[in-house]
């Protein structure tokens, strides 16, 4: 099991509540910067350490480099946030996500799409490939997408 995961899944559901609550006072139809910014300081109030839009080292055959990476949220280095204002996510938004989730070695991630009327059904969760984690007494290795319910 990643170090991280169990302290991840705690927090998603913290952040999840955050997001109802700035869905609840903002509604559907902004810019998803608004969105970011009202997140960050609805986890700011409840003492969830966050942050976004960092440098990030990167690693190629040798080759170390820093470079800016704009995910959206990461909260408490443990669970990544990409927050997104669109119809439908698509398969290219859990791409960038994952891709995301491996650069920075975070085992869980929330696509959180407030263009929804209900929030709830637009919170995607996605497990670092290869993290395991016990449900229900079994070991599971989780390698895709699934809708939050």
């Amino acid at each position: 099991m990643h170090p991280l995961f169990q302290k991840a899944h705690d927090l998603s559901r913290l952040v999840i509540g955050a997001a109802i609550e700035v869905h609840r006072l903002k509604g559907p139809g902004l810019i998803e910067s608004i969105y970011e910014r009202c997140l960050m300081r609805e986890l700011e109030l409840r003492k969830i350490t966050s942050v976004n839009q960092r440098l990030i080292k990167v690693e190629y055959k040798g080759l170390v480099f820093e470079e800016p990476l704009r995910f959206d949220v990461l909260v408490e280095g443990c669970l990544l946030l990409e927050l997104k204002c669109v119809r439908e996510i698509l398969p290219i938004h859990k791409a960038q996500l994952l891709s995301y989730m491996k650069l920075l070695d975070v085992p869980l991630g929330l696509i959180i799409n407030f263009h929804e009327l209900k929030l709830t059904d637009g919170v995607v969760r996605m497990i670092l490939p290869g993290v395991n984690w016990e449900a229900g007494g079994n070991e599971q290795k989780a390698t895709k997408a699934t809708k939050f319910e």
